[in-house]
């Protein structure tokens, strides 16, 4: 017996696929929910990984997404992209506006698209990637449920708050940036839990706002954001922007809705999309290769650009695949055949762990 499990990507993307499909997610959002989740554990944040599979699995058991919602598109103003997810995951709905998003941001120098109604468990990162590889530059914010005390307090207000960001440079990899406005993302948290891991001190405080090295604690109490006040203020910045400015939910009202199921977080994201042309004309390549300096000052000193993690794991699973735990992949199958039985017979338990972890973004 080995104590891994090596899969192809396309494997991985396959077992994903089945799993998501096994419980009941139709095949359009079966598959974007499934690219998605490759791309997590290929880049190497698995905590964004297949992991998930347990959360989406989880979600649709709760009756918490639609798992055959058909997104709305709409245009409320010349460049703004408005897209209903009806309830379903929002990795459809993205793909369905992205087009729309892309084409008014090239007509109009800026435009933006409110995701609305859609429920949340993934990373940002694949999203504002995906602007900039068309040449724009890309913003993306989201809030989730209340798990977060603001600087100062000990109770829930703010969700993760995830933002990300892309930049795109020519001929290479987009220089990309995502990361929660807690102290760690809670997908991380719930893998301590499951690994029984203590946490560090600093990462948040228990129901009665204690500190505490209990992850368990921490997810039925509150997180922290970090670096105290500037990370509270950037968490209330988008609870405000991806919530009220786009007709969608704050993160209390987010975790208030879920009424105890224990599901994902269903609300709103808002993108923004720059085309650098839009300012910059035909200097567009000059003004590029500025930043390819700024680049080459961190770089050349010995400093990680932010990202470049993800980007060093992704060279290596392009070429030699993934590689996760037999027990893990082991318990993948046993989702799926509960997803089989779930469609036939009725609910099943989807996930061992029961707590969702929600969107909180990896750090890159």
């Amino acid at each position: 017996m080995t104590d891994t499990v090596d899969l192809t990507l396309e494997e991985a993307d396959a077992l994903a696929r089945d799993v998501l499909e096994a419980w009941g997610l139709a095949p359009d959002h079966a598959a974007a929910v499934a690219a998605t989740m490759v791309a997590g554990e290929r880049d190497g944040c698995t905590s964004h990984g297949l992991y998930r599979l347990l959360v989406a699995a989880a979600s649709v058991e709760k009756g918490v997404v639609t798992p055959d919602a058909e997104p709305e598109v709409s245009e409320p103003a010349p460049a703004l992209v408005r897209v209903d997810g009806k309830g379903g995951f929002a990795q459809l709905p993205f793909a369905r506006g992205l087009p729309l998003l892309v084409e008014k941001a090239r007509a109009k120098g800026v435009a933006a698209m409110a995701l609305n109604n859609v429920v949340h468990f993934a990373a940002l990162w694949p999203e504002v990637e995906a602007l900039a590889r068309e040449g724009l530059v890309a913003l993306a914010f989201t809030p989730n449920h209340a798990w977060v005390a603001p600087a100062g307090g000990t109770k829930p207000v703010f969700g993760t708050n995830p933002i990300a960001f892309a930049w795109p440079r020519p001929g290479r990899e987009p220089f990309v940036f995502d990361f929660a406005t807690t102290v760690i993302a809670r997908g991380d948290i719930e893998l301590h839990r499951r690994a029984g891991k203590p946490v560090p001190a600093d990462w948040g405080y228990d129901a009665e706002g204690r500190e505490t090295t209990d992850a368990k604690a921490v997810l039925d109490g509150a997180m922290r954001t970090f670096g105290g006040h500037k990370g509270s203020a950037l968490a209330a910045m988008v609870e405000l922007i991806a919530g009220p400015l786009i007709g969608d939910m704050t993160s209390a009202q987010s975790l208030a809705s879920d009424a105890g199921r224990g599901g994902s977080p269903l609300g709103g994201e808002l993108l923004i999309a720059i085309d650098p042309a839009g300012f910059l004309g035909d200097r567009v390549e000059e003004y590029l290769a500025h930043g390819e300096t700024m680049f080459a000052a961190i770089e050349g000193q010995g400093a990680r650009l932010p990202g470049a993690r993800r980007i060093a794991a992704r060279r290596e699973t392009m070429k030699h695949g993934l590689r996760i735990p037999a027990a893990f992949h082991a318990e993948l199958l046993d989702l799926l055949q509960k997803g089989k039985t779930h469609a036939t017979t009725g609910p099943a338990r989807a996930a061992s762990g029961g707590n969702d972890t929600g969107d909180g973004a990896a750090a890159d």
